[in-house]
C-alpha cells in the first residue's frame, strides 16, 4: 500500500481544449472523503473529459487539480496508486476467467494476499459460481460488476466511475448503490458520472451539473437532483445558485 494518502480532491479553474474545441472551461469543485460526488450533464457536457483529467489520463490545458495538498503534476505515480477507475472500457480480458482477470490485476498492482483479495472480490461481485468461466460468456452486467471489483482490488482512496449503471438490471443497480454507500461510509472518495438521475437521487451527497463544458450549477444535497438538473440545463436557476 502506498504511504501517500489524501482526503480531499480540489479542481480549480480547469479547462481542456482539443484543437479549437473547448471541452471544459474553468471548472472548479471540491470533493471530500466519505462522500459520493456526482458529475451530471448531457452527452458532450465534459463529464468523461473531467474524469480522465482526475484519473491523470489527460492533462488540463489550464487550471489545477490537487489530491489533498499535492498537485497532480507533482504527485505522479503516487496518486495513480491511490486511484480506481471504471470507465466505458472495462479493462478486462475476455479470454480469461473471472478469477484470472482479478488475479492478474492484483499482481499488476503488486498486492500481497492475492487469493484472499480475489476471493473477496468474487463474493462482492456475486460471481463465485462463475469464477472459473471465461468472461467472454458473461453479460454486460456481470462484466460491469467484475470490473468494479477489479478497480477496488488495491483499495484506492479515490474511485472514479463513468456510467457505472450501464447494463445493470434493477437488482444489480440497487446492489451497486448499496456498495457505493458502504464504500463512502468507509472513507472512500467517490466521483461518478451518470445520466441516471433516479438512481443517484439519494446516493450523491453533492453533484456538479455540467453544460457545454461549463459548471452550470452544484447540487448541494437538498431537494431533488432531477429538479435541480432540469433547472440548471434550462438556465432557470437564480443567479446565486449558479457557479
Amino acid at each position: 500500500m502506498s504511504a501517500f494518502d489524501f482526503d480531499t480532491l480540489t479542481v480549480t479553474d480547469v479547462s481542456r481544449t482539443f484543437g479549437r474545441r473547448r471541452a471544459l472551461s474553468r471548472v472548479s469543485l471540491q470533493c471530500t472523503a466519505g462522500e459520493v460526488f456526482g458529475l451530471l450533464g448531457p452527452n458532450g457536457a465534459g463529464k468523461s473529459t473531467l474524469l480522465a483529467i482526475l484519473a491523470t489520463l489527460l492533462q488540463p490545458s489550464s487550471g489545477d487539480v490537487r489530491y489533498g495538498a499535492i498537485a497532480a503534476r507533482a504527485a505522479g505515480a503516487r496518486v495513480r496508486a491511490r486511484l480506481g477507475l471504471l470507465g466505458h472500457e472495462l479493462q478486462l480480458y475476455p479470454e480469461l476467467t473471472a478469477t484470472e482477470n482479478l488475479r492478474f490485476f492484483a499482481r499488476l498492482h503488486g498486492l500481497d494476499d492475492v487469493e484472499r483479495r480475489v476471493g473477496a472480490a468474487l463474493v462482492s461481485a456475486r460471481l463465485v459460481e462463475r469464477a472459473d468461466d471465461p468472461i467472454s460468456g458473461f453479460s454486460r452486467g456481470m462484466r460491469q460488476r467484475l470490473a468494479l471489483e477489479r478497480a477496488l482490488l488495491h483499495e484506492p482512496r479515490l474511485l472514479l466511475l463513468d456510467e457505472p449503471f450501464t447494463g445493470l438490471d434493477q437488482t444489480s443497480a440497487a446492489a451497486l448503490v448499496g456498495r457505493l454507500r458502504a464504500l463512502a461510509g468507509a472513507g472512500r472518495l467517490i466521483v461518478l458520472a451518470t445520466h441516471d438521475l433516479d438512481l443517484v437521487d439519494g446516493l450523491v451527497s453533492r453533484a456538479a451539473i455540467l453544460r457545454d463544458g461549463r459548471l452550470a450549477s452544484v447540487y448541494d444535497g437538498h431537494g431533488s437532483v432531477r429538479e435541480r438538473y432540469t433547472q440548471a440545463l434550462a438556465g432557470s436557476l437564480p443567479a446565486e445558485s449558479r457557479v
